[in-house]
């Protein structure tokens, strides 16, 4: 005799498949917030707002479509470094600052995780679009299948939940030391004085080029001018910008190194007399 059909079983199933949509919603947060988060870049007065704009892109995304911009973006194999700015965009007056985090992964490896995070997509809308289609939860035996494939399921999102989570820590990790980094003397020479952390100049960037530029700018002449005009206003505008900062051993060498100015020297009075111009 057949054994008469258990409601409760049907339920069991019900909360299984709850279990496992759940999990899938984590999955997806977590995924949205990664990658919301793992790059931005463009203008620095800019970033808050580029950043909400990041995370209006992700929020109404599939997950297939989100694993899409993970394999894209964040989980690559090495060497794969898309830019996150289109310096052409950048107008020459403004200071642009760009973030990147990214997972590098051999090819074997990468390979295997594209695999895995398909089958995640696959397994996601299987339950969302054909669960009773497959399973006839109005039976017995159908419960008994499907609670099976569910306790299997879960088992499957739950350990990519875990490894996403570990990859978010370490995407913070790294957000968090470079958030350290932009508040040392270091990163402030770097951006305000173009000098690197192994003590090079990016003079097109220097601090001293662009105080010596304002004071020809501000100059009645835009042609020749007294090189000790020139340092006098910059000792009382500008007095830590100076040669030593920059490895050099005096004004004039600074004008060379810039490559910005043209510099000669001219007698007066018995006396050579430092002269410079901005090279337009």
């Amino acid at each position: 005799m057949e054994e008469p059909f258990r409601p409760e079983a049907q339920h069991e199933v019900q909360r299984h498949l709850g279990r496992c949509l759940v999990r899938l919603q984590q999955y997806e947060r977590l995924l949205k917030a990664m990658l919301s988060h793992h790059r931005l870049g463009g203008v620095a007065e800019e970033l808050p707002a580029l950043q909400v704009e990041n995370v209006k892109r992700y929020a109404n995304q599939t997950l297939g479509q989100l694993v899409g911009s993970l394999l894209d973006s964040y989980a690559v194999a090495p060497g794969i470094k898309k830019p996150v700015l289109n310096d052409a965009k950048v107008p020459p007056d403004k200071v642009s600052m760009s973030f990147h985090v990214q997972m590098e992964m051999d090819e074997e490896r990468l390979a295997a995780f594209k695999a895995a995070i398909q089958e995640l997509v696959s397994l996601r809308n299987d339950l969302v679009h054909h669960f009773i289609e497959r399973f006839d939860i109005w039976t017995n035996e159908g419960c008994t299948a499907a609670l099976v494939y569910l306790s299997a399921s879960y088992a499957c999102i739950d350990r990519h939940v875990l490894e996403l989570r570990e990859w978010a820590k370490r995407m913070d990790e790294a957000r968090s030391k470079f958030a350290e980094y932009i508040q040392t003397p270091a990163f402030r020479d770097m951006l305000v004085n173009g000098i690197e952390s192994d003590g090079s100049v990016d003079w097109e960037w220097a601090g001293i080029v662009r105080a010596l530029m304002d004071f020809v700018k501000q100059s009645a002449t835009q042609g020749w001018l007294r090189l000790d005009d020139a340092t006098a206003w910059m000792a009382h505008h500008h007095p830590y910008q100076t040669p030593e900062r920059y490895k050099c051993k005096g004004w004039p060498q600074v004008l060379h190194e810039s490559r910005a100015f043209r510099l000669e020297y001219r007698e007066e009075e018995g006396r050579r007399v430092a002269w410079f111009r901005a090279i337009s």
